[in-house]
């Protein structure tokens, strides 16, 4: 299977290049070629800008399936399309499950939940921008491929080379042992899947040109946010203490965290997805492969959640 992918060096891409060389496919990476340069050396890669709607490496070649990765807005995925034709076969688009209401949604929601509102008339993404955009982007797809088009909605993503560090910080921090603030309800259900049972799924789904929407979550094993730390601190072989405080005394989008109300939508059936051959690797592997990798990598900076300092002085407070 001839593959392109477009954006295929930064995590969630990087992850469904290296699953579809798994399998033998014939990988064609579209990006501006700044990032990951040093990766997949094997695959071709075209050069382009999306923001700029610079296409042009896509005039000529044809492929079986194309996977969008790095659409986010209208224009982007038009643009692509445009670009194309009809010389691709399935077109995979990597969605969001921030494209579904947030009102009144019931635990075990799934595929068949209302979408918010299409928003068409900005480029700016925010928290109420964001889902809106990628529902957009996912009836301008379906409108042109119908039945060759394919939307797949991941929850929050979590693995190595995680740019956006949502499971890396709470690895870390657990890992320090000691009291952790946590500055939301032990109790909250919390969903993240690994970014490989994320490309497993949508390799799969492009072999059995399977079309449709299907939400990508996990773990597999229900799981609250006390529970993920104590996973995290078991990993790393150390004993944490978890101090609940107030969710206003730290900034806003604190990994994983929601207030107590969004509770109830974010807990997700993945049973579509599972039963068309997503993966359920168990969140202690996962942890583990984040720890070993945020340690090899030299544990960078992560600009969401606390620092040893803030968390000290906020603790302190609580005390």
């Amino acid at each position: 299977m001839r593959i392109l992918v477009l954006g295929g060096t930064s995590f969630v891409g990087r992850a469904i290049v290296e699953d579809a060389l798994r399998t033998g496919a014939r990988v064609t990476i579209f990006g501006r070629g700044k990032t990951g340069t040093e990766l997949f050396p094997e695959v071709p890669r075209l050069v382009g800008d999306r923001d700029t709607g610079d296409y042009a490496a896509l005039a000529d070649g044809s492929w079986d399936a194309v996977v969008d990765v790095s659409g986010y807005v209208p224009r982007h995925v038009n643009q692509a399309m445009d670009a194309l034709g009809d010389r691709v076969g399935p077109y995979l688009f990597i969605s969001s499950h921030a494209v579904y209401v947030r009102e009144g949604i019931a635990a075990g929601n799934d595929e068949s939940t209302p979408l918010r509102p299409a928003v068409r008339d900005t480029e700016e993404l925010d928290e109420d921008t964001y889902g809106p955009c990628k529902v957009a982007c996912e009836e301008d797809i379906v409108a042109r491929y119908g039945a060759r088009a394919t939307i797949v909605r991941p929850g929050k993503v979590a693995g190595p080379h995680d740019n956006q560090n949502t499971l890396t910080y709470w690895v870390r921090r657990a890992a320090r042992g000691g009291r952790v603030a946590l500055p939301g309800s032990p109790e909250q259900p919390v969903q993240v899947i690994d970014s490989r049972d994320l490309a497993r799924l949508v390799v799969q789904l492009l072999v059995d040109e399977r079309p449709g929407a299907f939400t990508a979550v996990g773990p597999a094993v229900p799981v609250t946010m006390g529970e993920l730390i104590a996973v995290c601190a078991r990993v790393a072989g150390s004993a944490v203490e978890i101090v609940p405080v107030p969710a206003d005394a730290v900034g806003e989008f604190f990994p994983l965290v929601r207030p107590v109300e969004a509770w109830p939508g974010q807990q997700r059936s993945a049973a579509r997805a599972l039963a068309a051959g997503m993966g359920a690797t168990p969140l202690a592997e996962t942890v583990a492969d984040v720890l070993a990798w945020d340690r090899e990598t030299g544990e960078q900076p992560i600009e969401r959640g606390l620092s040893p300092e803030e968390e000290a002085k906020l603790l302190g407070e609580v005390a």
